[in-house]
């Protein structure tokens, strides 16, 4: 009986806790599966899960019920709901609410969409605000579209034609947006460290392309696409920055009427500054950036033999992430 259940411990990955009948099967879980200590976990079981969707599952959030009741129970008890922590008491717990502070370095973009084209399904930006991390407006402005505007789209974005009438061109809005981006220097300055300001904000492919510019995707921070804040599912999908701010901040926007860009810039530096300040650093020193190919290499054929010799533990502290987890931003600690 002991020799049977040591065999299905060393069997079982040691980040989502899945058994497995062969060591082998439990080292290509591993090649695959990209566990890694920046993952989210469960403040009382530790168990990774790929996303934050995944950790509400997990703990039994809204109509599902918690895959391990003893981790519900405990999370209720003295958990956060918005940044999924545990704490040993209820003030602490408060103070988890008030959420990440300080830092500097990153602004955060947001635009407006009225429609263009003949049935007014296409979007043209009419109005454009980016923040910093102390949410003060850098700038704020309407934009004049290159096309007509068939559909202003006015009961969500307030906009009347004569708010564009006067107002600067899309390439002047960029060329500001590029200055604050670059913080005065010229362009060639993307690729210096420190030159150049991280961009923060929700589905920034879209707003950049509205602009009519680009931006090197190592210095972008987007939180449609990070995946501990994307739906859980088959594949990852984006999750709505409305969801996401209730979700993980605990307030609502976009509830009605008209939505200014300054709260969707806000909110998406929120959450930017949120993910930042989860440290990993408690486990095992400080974190490695990942990508697709580092595990991989961790992980080579070759060694076939070798790896299913080595403990779960051992395994998991090979692994490494598919994505740059934000907490590496934080200059601060890592």
């Amino acid at each position: 009986m002991d020799n049977s259940s040591d065999a299905h411990s060393r069997h079982r990955c040691a980040a989502c806790y899945r058994q497995f009948n062969r060591m082998e099967h439990l080292v290509e879980h591993m090649r695959t599966s990209h566990h890694s200590l920046h993952e989210p976990r469960c403040g009382v079981c530790g168990k990774h899960c790929r996303s934050l969707d995944a950790l509400r599952d997990h703990l039994g959030f809204g109509a599902s019920l918690p895959s391990k009741p003893a981790c519900a129970a405990a999370f209720q008890a003295h958990g956060c709901p918005l940044c999924l922590a545990v704490f040993p008491a209820s003030a602490a717990v408060r103070m988890s609410r008030v959420g990440a502070r300080g830092g500097r370095g990153a602004v955060a973009l947001g635009c407006k969409m009225v429609g263009g084209g003949s049935d007014g399904t296409l979007d043209v930006c009419a109005r454009v605000c980016v923040v910093d991390e102390h949410e003060t407006i850098l700038y704020e402005s309407f934009v004049k579209p290159l096309i007509p505007v068939t559909h202003y789209r006015y009961e969500t974005t307030g906009i009347r034609p004569e708010h564009l009438r006067d107002a600067p061109t899309v390439k002047q809005a960029m060329r500001r947006v590029q200055d604050i981006l670059l913080n005065g220097e010229e362009s060639y300055s993307y690729s210096s460290r420190g030159a150049a300001r991280l961009l923060v904000g929700h589905g920034l492919e879209h707003d950049l392309d509205a602009l009519g510019m680009d931006y090197p995707a190592h210095l972008k921070r987007d939180t449609a696409t990070y995946p501990p804040l994307m739906k859980t599912s088959a594949r990852l999908m984006s999750n709505s920055l409305r969801y996401l701010t209730r979700s993980c901040l605990g307030y609502d926007i976009q509830t009605g009427g008209h939505h200014h860009p300054y709260d969707d810039c806000v909110a998406a530096m929120r959450l930017y500054k949120r993910m930042r300040a989860i440290s990993h650093l408690h486990l095992h020193g400080r974190p490695k950036d990942g990508d697709d190919e580092s595990t991989a290499k961790a992980f080579p054929a070759w060694r076939q033999r070798e790896l299913e010799r080595m403990s779960p533990e051992e395994l998991l502290a090979m692994s490494q992430p598919d994505y740059r987890c934000w907490c590496l931003d934080d200059d601060r600690r890592c």
